[in-house]
């Protein structure tokens, strides 16, 4: 048994696969906060642009004066 846990705590072999295991749910977390920020970001724009085109007419829009 003594053998065993000795080469047991010599072994690396799942020292790698623990690396990419934290680096990928690092990648993720980074991804889900991106996500998000953009999405708020974009649904704002889209309802100020939605908005300000109720508010305008259709000749307004064909022809602007500003």
């Amino acid at each position: 048994m003594t053998k065993w846990l000795i080469s047991f705590h010599k072994e690396e072999k799942g020292a790698v696969t623990v690396d990419w295991v934290v680096l990928t749910a690092a990648m993720v977390g980074i991804s889900i906060v991106a996500f998000t920020t953009i999405q708020g970001g974009s649904d704002t724009m889209g309802e100020e642009v939605g908005s300000y085109l109720s508010e305008k007419d259709l000749d307004e829009l064909r022809n602007p004066t500003d």
